[in-house]
């Protein structure tokens, strides 16, 4: 029998242009800040954490945290992510 080797989805390897990443964030504005933090965190890996570190000021490891999904980050941190990314959030009514 045949063994087959897979790895983990990581959308990262998907955002290699500004309109994949528009596309991917766009659905998350309405919904979850931890989803949205997720999103950024895909983001962010696909661009490079290093520099998003620099960008912001922030460290790699408080990035990864805050980007992890598992909680939401201050509006502080999101709004410095979505800077840093070269980002902009637009808002338009909902109906």
């Amino acid at each position: 029998m045949n063994k087959v080797t897979t790895r983990s989805f990581d959308m990262a390897n998907y955002l290699h242009d500004d309109d994949a990443v528009a596309d991917y964030l766009r659905p998350v504005l309405d919904g979850d800040p931890a989803e949205l933090a997720a999103a950024l965190g895909s983001i962010a890996r696909a661009c490079g954490m290093t520099q998003l570190a620099k960008d912001t000021g922030l460290s790699r490891k408080s990035l990864y945290r805050s980007l992890s999904g598992e909680r939401a980050p201050n509006s502080d941190t999101l709004f410095k992510v979505i800077k840093a990314m070269g980002l902009k959030l637009s808002v338009v009514p909902a109906a």
